[in-house]
């Protein structure tokens, strides 16, 4: 009778707790397993940056162009990206993390601005550095989308759209008085290097002879190295340039100049440093003057911003 009883009785509580917690854990573990990881925040290297190819490659590179020249005017910065999508992740997850990564826009005003289209999911956001939230607040950028953005991406016209978004953006951050740019990057920094030039081509072959008149030869030679490196490196703030042309001075203090066969060696083929060795490494301004990769200036952001859907 108690055997019966107990068969027909409830297992003890924590013993019938057990397979529950069991399911339990696997239905977690499955949900954790099933959800889509977030969409990594595609690096920077551009102002427009179009994973979708909504763009052509000339309405891509008009943009660009557009971006970057303001930049170099006002100072502030603004990137266009377009990705897919950006689920698992509403827009505005998305876009704060974008932000975060690419830091857009200086570091003292915080003046930033990222345009987000996820073409995919019709969505659309612009957000706001920190610094011009009071310019352009979110009534302000909402508008922009409702007005501006949203009629012309229902047209399938997105480049018109991006532009004539681009158009308000940068009328509203005209009116604001933010600090000047600094002029150094991309064919700033360039023309400060070509600037710079003059003064090292001077310096070395005067105070190579010096030097080595004092230090003798290798030491002379270490000397204008060092000193040329220095120089360079107070004039561009460029690591790599200060680096290139103490090796060049090394190499000129070193094997010119007074002392026997060194120097004529080096006279006989005048051609080996005057054109070849000068222009290519710094006359054409390939490797530092174009620019290259883009990058934010610091900026934060603190979520301001609007986003609509088309």
């Amino acid at each position: 009778m108690t055997a019966f009883a107990n068969s027909r009785g409830r297992l003890p509580a924590p013993r019938a707790a057990i397979p529950w917690l069991l399911l339990l854990t696997l239905l977690l573990a499955l949900t954790a397993f099933a959800q889509e990881p977030p969409v990594p925040a595609p690096p920077r290297d551009a102002p427009v940056l179009d994973l979708t190819g909504t763009l052509r490659p000339e309405e891509t590179a008009a943009l660009k162009s557009r971006l970057l020249a303001f930049e170099q005017e006002k100072g502030s910065q603004i990137a266009v990206l377009i990705v897919p999508t950006t689920q698992p992740e509403s827009i505005e997850q998305y876009s704060i993390r974008v932000a975060d990564a690419w830091k857009v826009g200086r570091a003292e005003p915080d003046d930033g601005i990222i345009l987000l289209v996820a073409k995919n999911d019709r969505a659309v956001r612009i957000e706001v550095g920190t610094g011009l939230e009071g310019a352009l607040p979110d009534v302000i950028a909402s508008r922009i989308i409702s007005q501006v953005i949203v009629p012309h991406f229902r047209e399938g016209d997105f480049s018109g759209g991006i532009n004539a978004a681009i158009t308000r953006i940068i009328a509203v951050i005209e009116g604001e008085a933010l600090p000047e740019p600094e002029r150094r990057s991309g064919r700033g920094e360039a023309q400060g290097i070509g600037n710079a030039l003059p003064i090292l081509l001077m310096f070395v072959f005067v105070g190579s002879g010096i030097l080595r008149g004092l230090l003798g030869r290798v030491g002379g030679a270490g000397a204008t190295a060092g000193l040329a490196g220095l120089l360079m490196w107070v004039l561009t703030s460029v690591m790599a340039i200060s680096f290139i042309a103490a090796v060049v001075a090394f190499l000129f203090a070193l094997f010119s100049g007074g002392g026997g066969g060194g120097g004529r060696g080096w006279s006989n083929r005048r051609g080996g440093w005057g054109g070849g060795g000068w222009g290519g490494g710094f006359g054409g301004g390939g490797g530092f003057g174009g620019g290259g990769g883009w990058s934010g200036g610091g900026g934060g952001f603190s979520g301001g911003g609007a986003s609509g859907r088309w």
